[in-house]
């Protein structure tokens, strides 16, 4: 483990004090924007408290610096100021004085938000497309929304509402990831000529006859209604062959 020597350096255990969370919390944060590539994964290390060892991640220098201000801008913004006095009391320490100021350090901060907040959306923008290029098979008893909406007799777009509510699909009525392995819905990948854009993808959600069914309960259409019952045995026999 990384000896704790440096006046320069903070860890996950300082923060979670800071912003007055559970250290638990606080190292899952740190662990979440680490995968996003938001941060850089700090080494970890173990420190003494008044109770037993416990192991802490360890910011160190700029980088550190800078990450740990992502951190606390993604779990309390309020708090930010706290951590900026935190860093400077350590740099008081230091026989050089410290390189920012405390207005320099809060507008990092913000930049860092910012960036944070942009690369979240664009990674919930694109995390759709990502799965969609994975998904190249089409369930064999997947159908179309509007075939959907005719079995459960109502409109198209009505559903599609729905779905948006009930979180199957997104505003653009692209199928989320976790219903598609849940098995509720499937994706179609296709393709077309843009005049100005050229060539374009394009994205058809489908919903599998487990879907159907859930559907089918969410709805409250009784079970036993014979368009219903009747697709669902369509869509079985396809499944079969």
């Amino acid at each position: 483990m990384a000896n704790l020597t440096h006046n320069l350096s903070m860890h996950s255990l300082d923060i979670s004090q800071l912003v007055e969370s559970r250290h638990d919390d606080v190292k899952r944060s740190i662990k979440r924007l680490s995968d996003r590539t938001i941060i850089e994964l700090p080494p970890m290390a173990e420190i003494k408290t008044t109770t037993k060892p416990t192991k802490v991640y360890l910011f160190n220098g700029e980088q550190g610096k800078r990450d740990s201000y992502v951190v606390v801008a993604q779990l309390s913004p309020e708090f930010t100021a706290r951590l900026v006095d935190r860093w400077q009391e350590l740099e008081q320490k230091q026989t050089s004085p410290a390189e920012l100021s405390r207005m320099e350090i809060l507008t990092l901060a913000m930049q860092a938000e910012q960036e944070n907040q942009q690369l979240k959306h664009k990674i919930e923008e694109d995390a759709p497309k990502v799965a969609f290029a994975k998904q190249v098979e089409v369930a064999p008893d997947a159908i179309s929304v509007a075939q959907a909406a005719k079995i459960l007799g109502t409109g198209q777009r009505r559903l599609f509402a729905k779905l948006r509510e009930l979180k199957w699909v997104t505003r653009r009525n692209e199928p989320y990831q976790d219903k598609i392995e849940a098995g509720l819905l499937d994706v179609k990948l296709g393709s077309w000529q843009h005049p100005d854009h050229g060539l374009k993808q394009s994205v058809t959600a489908l919903i599998t006859g487990k879907g159907l069914s859930k559907l089918q309960l969410l709805l409250s259409i009784p079970a036993s209604s014979p368009l219903l019952s009747s697709a669902q045995m369509s869509a079985h026999q396809m499944g079969e062959k």
